[in-house]
């Protein structure tokens, strides 16, 4: 499961997650729904890595992340609480510019490029994936 991804720790300031990355190219995050973990992307996640970097991490509160305290509102588990968590890596350096991160450095949570119009689509690849 997960071929050629690597794991890692990333802190966020509030919380620590744990995130499954690998291939290369334009960031792609897969974020899983409740009551999941990354584990839910372990079938597309490597078709996607041939022409993107995925980010796969555990939401906070679920699987290998941290479990903050809770609040009365429940404020650390609202799901902009877990954009927080995702979006704190976008202002890395090798984010803001247009260069691919080197592999050695941790891939961004919220990349925001998108693939070209004429390059493969996601969906496409995956469900001639599925074909074969």
């Amino acid at each position: 499961m997960f071929e050629g991804f690597k794991e890692e720790r990333v802190g966020t300031g509030e919380v620590e997650l744990f995130v499954r990355h690998g291939g290369s190219g334009p960031p792609v995050l897969l974020l899983h729904g409740h009551p999941r973990t990354h584990a839910t992307w372990h079938r597309v996640a490597p078709l996607l890595a041939d022409d993107f970097t995925v980010v796969c991490p555990d939401l906070r509160g679920y699987g290998r992340s941290s479990k903050p305290a809770t609040t009365a509102d429940h404020e650390p588990y609202s799901k902009r609480a877990m954009a927080r968590d995702c979006a704190a890596r976008r202002s890395t350096p090798a984010t803001t510019s247009r260069r691919r991160p080197r592999p050695s450095s941790p891939p961004d949570c919220a990349g925001s490029s998108a693939p070209a119009a004429d390059g493969p689509l996601p969906g496409r690849r995956i469900r001639a994936a599925r074909q074969r």
